[in-house]
């Protein structure tokens, strides 16, 4: 068993005096788990940090085995917001939705492709907004995808603001008026209104249905990571 790819360092975990168990995002063999020998070590650790971009080959004797990594850095997207608090949890937290809600070795070419623009989109100023559509779309791929088109009860595209927490389809101001404190809310910058809506909304719409849908049937919740990101945005 013997493959190359490109990958995005999700974890790196210390195994032993200097190894480490390093999960990747990787384009053609998804998330995928691999020994790095010396990956705890002094070289490796600048290596394999959440979010860098690396070449890896994987080898194992038999398909179901762990297997061992040989990576080289590509490129070392951590590093770049070492004093940037916020895009680091952002990163941090993608790395760790990531990991915890794509299964092992399921291959999600799209993923792959919207966790790089993710990557590049950090280094913009409208990288939060960003994270939220990112979380979107991962949603989507992964089968629970949320219908913000048209109001889920008129029919109507205009003045979408809740989202019913049941279906996860759109709702509009006077459909939904009623319900409105059982509703999520739905930011608009997510359905074409720049700036309108705020981030803390947007994560909370995408953390419901991350938790009810992904996690929640495994017995699991939000990584810590992704709750400390969403701390950052919470009205204060």
């Amino acid at each position: 068993m013997d493959w190359a790819d490109e990958g995005i360092v999700l974890s790196a975990r210390k195994h032993g005096e200097s190894a480490a168990i390093v999960t990747l995002l990787t384009r053609a063999h998804g998330r995928h788990l691999g020994l790095v020998h010396g990956g705890a070590g002094r070289r490796g650790r600048g290596v394999y940090q959440p979010g860098n971009r690396v070449a890896a080959r994987w080898r194992a004797r038999l398909s179901e085995h762990l297997g061992t990594y040989v990576c080289e850095l590509e490129r070392s997207v951590a590093a770049a917001f070492l004093d940037d608090p916020a895009r680091l949890a952002g990163l941090s937290a993608a790395c760790a939705v990531a990991e915890a809600t794509l299964p092992e070795r399921e291959s999600h070419p799209a993923v792959f492709e919207a966790m790089l623009a993710l990557l590049e989109a950090f280094e913009t100023p409208g990288w939060d907004q960003a994270y939220v559509r990112w979380e979107l779309g991962l949603l989507q791929e992964l089968g629970f995808g949320l219908d913000l088109s048209k109001c889920a009860a008129t029919g109507v595209k205009d003045a979408l603001v809740y989202v019913s927490p049941r279906t996860g389809r759109a709702l509009s101001l006077s459909a939904g008026g009623r319900w409105r404190d059982r509703l999520l809310p739905l930011p608009g910058f997510l359905i074409g209104q720049p700036g309108a809506g705020t981030v803390a909304d947007g994560l909370a719409l995408t953390g419901y249905f991350l938790e009810r849908h992904v996690l929640s049937p495994g017995q699991r919740s939000l990584p810590a990571a992704r709750t400390r990101l969403a701390e950052r945005f919470a009205p204060r």
